[in-house]
C-alpha cells in the first residue's frame, strides 16, 4: 500500500477529498499530509445545505492530527469557499475539523479524554503541545457543550456556594439534582449572583421549578422569592448546612468551656476539635476511645454534642406532623440547656423552620452540590487554585457540567 493510500484510509478521507502528498521530515520527526479536491467539486452550503459550486479558495492551513509511528502528523488543505444563492459566499465544512480549530476532531477527542484524566499542564506535555494550545482545546469543548445542551431549567434545584480562592472569594453554583451537574455558575454570592440566573427563564419556566435547596443564606433566599413563582413553598433549607450551624454551636461550646478549664490546670478538652464534629456513625474506631471517655466527664461541651446528635433525628420521620412534634421537643431542650450558643442556634433554626419541614414536601437535599463541591475542590487542588475567574468556570463546567464535549461528527464519539 502506498503512503498516500494508507493515510487516505488513517485520516477517514471521504469524496470529493483525496491525498495529495505526504512527506517525511526524519529530522523534525513529522509528518505532512496535504489533500486536495478535484476541479468541478462541489460542496454544500452551511447554512441550507445546497449543492453549490466552489467560488475560491481560502490560503493554505495546516491542523494537528493524530500521531502516526509517534511522528507528528499535519494535515495540510486550501479550504474552498462556496458561492450559494441564496447567503452567498460561505467557507464549506471540512469533514476533518470544526470552523476554527487548528486540530482535527479525532485530535480533539483525544485531546478531551487527556484533559478529563489529568491537568491541562501534564495533558500538554502527552500530546506534545502547548499549555495555551490544550486550555483552549478545552475552552472549544466547553462552548460547544453549552451551545449542543441549550438553555433549560431543571424542576429541582440546588444553590450553594464555592470559595474558590483565599479571602473569602466566592462563586454560586446552580445545579440540577436530578443530573447532578452544575448549570451556573455566579460571581459572588450576592443576591444579584443568584437572580442573573434567574433572569435567563420566563415566568413559565420559572413556575416549572418545582423545589430549591439552599442554605439560610439571606440573599439566595432573597432572589428565590423575587423571581420565583411561589417560591415559599418551594425552598427547601438544606439539612446539612442546618447541621453545619448546630455543629459550629457545638465548638462555640467546646472553645468556651475549654478556656474556663485550662484557667483551671485542665487540659481534658486539649486537642479534641474535631472529635465533636464526629456523628456517632461515623467515628473513627482510633478516636472512639478517648471520644468516650472525655464524653464521660460531665461537660457542657458533651452536652452540646447530644443536642447537635439528636438533631439529626429530624429528617428521619415520614410526615411533616411528627417532625414538628419532635421538634418541639428538641426546641424545648436546646432553649433550656444553659448553653447559649446552643440556644443561638435553635432560635435561628426557629426563625426558618417553615423552609426546613418543606423537606417533608420535596424530599431534596444538597448532597448533590456538596459531592460537585468536593469534585470542584479536587479540580482546584490539581490546577494548584485559579486566579482567573473564567478559567475557573470553564474548569468546572468541563468536568462538572454533564456537557457532551467531542465534536458532533468526530468518527470515534465517546458514549
Amino acid at each position: 500500500m502506498e503512503s498516500k493510500d494508507l493515510y487516505q484510509a488513517l485520516l477517514g478521507m471521504q469524496e470529493p477529498w483525496t491525498v495529495k502528498e505526504v512527506s517525511l521530515d526524519m529530522a523534525k520527526q513529522q509528518v505532512d499530509v496535504f489533500v486536495e479536491h478535484p476541479s468541478g467539486s462541489r460542496f454544500k452550503c452551511p447554512e441550507c445545505a445546497a449543492e453549490c459550486p466552489v467560488y475560491d479558495h481560502l490560503g493554505e492551513r495546516t491542523w494537528r492530527h493524530l500521531d502516526s509511528c509517534q511522528f507528528l502528523t499535519y494535515l495540510h488543505a486550501k479550504p474552498p469557499r462556496i458561492k450559494c444563492p441564496d447567503h452567498g459566499v460561505k467557507q464549506a465544512r471540512l469533514p476533518w475539523a470544526e470552523e476554527g480549530s487548528r486540530f482535527t476532531q479525532l485530535f480533539e477527542v483525544l485531546a478531551i479524554d487527556m484533559l478529563r484524566a489529568t491537568t491541562v499542564k501534564q495533558a500538554a506535555q502527552i500530546l506534545r503541545i502547548t499549555w495555551d494550545q490544550a486550555w483552549h482545546l478545552m475552552e472549544r469543548a466547553v462552548f460547544r457543550g453549552r451551545a449542543a445542551k441549550g438553555v433549560g431549567l431543571p424542576t429541582h434545584l440546588g444553590v450553594d456556594e464555592k470559595a474558590i480562592a483565599k479571602g473569602h472569594s466566592y462563586m454560586t453554583l446552580t445545579c440540577d439534582l436530578d443530573a447532578s451537574t452544575v448549570e451556573y455558575i455566579g460571581e459572588g454570592r450576592t443576591e444579584e449572583s443568584l437572580s442573573t440566573y434567574f433572569a435567563a427563564f420566563t415566568a413559565q419556566q420559572l413556575a416549572g421549578i418545582e423545589a430549591i435547596s439552599l442554605d439560610m443564606w439571606p440573599a439566595y433566599i432573597k432572589a428565590c422569592k423575587m423571581l420565583v413563582p411561589q417560591a415559599e413553598s418551594k425552598m427547601v433549607f438544606d439539612r446539612f448546612h442546618i447541621m453545619q450551624h448546630v455543629g459550629n454551636g457545638v465548638d462555640r461550646v467546646r472553645k468556651d468551656e475549654h478556656k474556663a478549664l485550662l484557667k483551671q490546670g485542665d487540659t481534658t478538652l486539649t486537642s479534641s476539635k474535631y472529635l465533636w464534629l464526629y456523628n456517632a456513625q461515623t467515628m473513627p474506631a482510633a478516636a472512639r476511645e478517648r471520644f468516650e471517655q472525655i464524653k464521660r466527664e460531665n461537660l457542657k461541651t458533651a452536652r452540646a454534642w447530644a443536642l447537635k446528635e439528636s438533631l439529626r433525628e429530624l429528617w428521619s420521620y415520614h410526615s411533616v406532623g411528627w417532625a414538628r412534634r419532635f421538634w418541639q421537643r428538641w426546641y424545648f431542650w436546646a432553649t433550656h440547656s444553659r448553653l447559649p450558643p446552643m440556644i443561638d442556634k435553635a432560635k435561628l433554626i426557629a426563625r426558618h423552620l417553615p423552609n426546613i419541614l418543606t423537606y417533608f414536601k420535596h424530599r431534596i437535599t444538597n448532597a448533590v452540590a456538596e459531592g460537585l463541591n468536593s469534585k470542584i475542590a479536587t479540580v482546584q487542588k490539581r490546577a494548584c487554585g485559579f486566579r482567573n475567574r473564567d478559567n475557573f468556570k470553564i474548569a468546572v463546567y468541563f468536568h462538572c457540567g454533564g456537557l457532551d464535549l467531542y465534536p458532533t461528527s468526530a468518527t470515534h464519539r465517546k458514549v
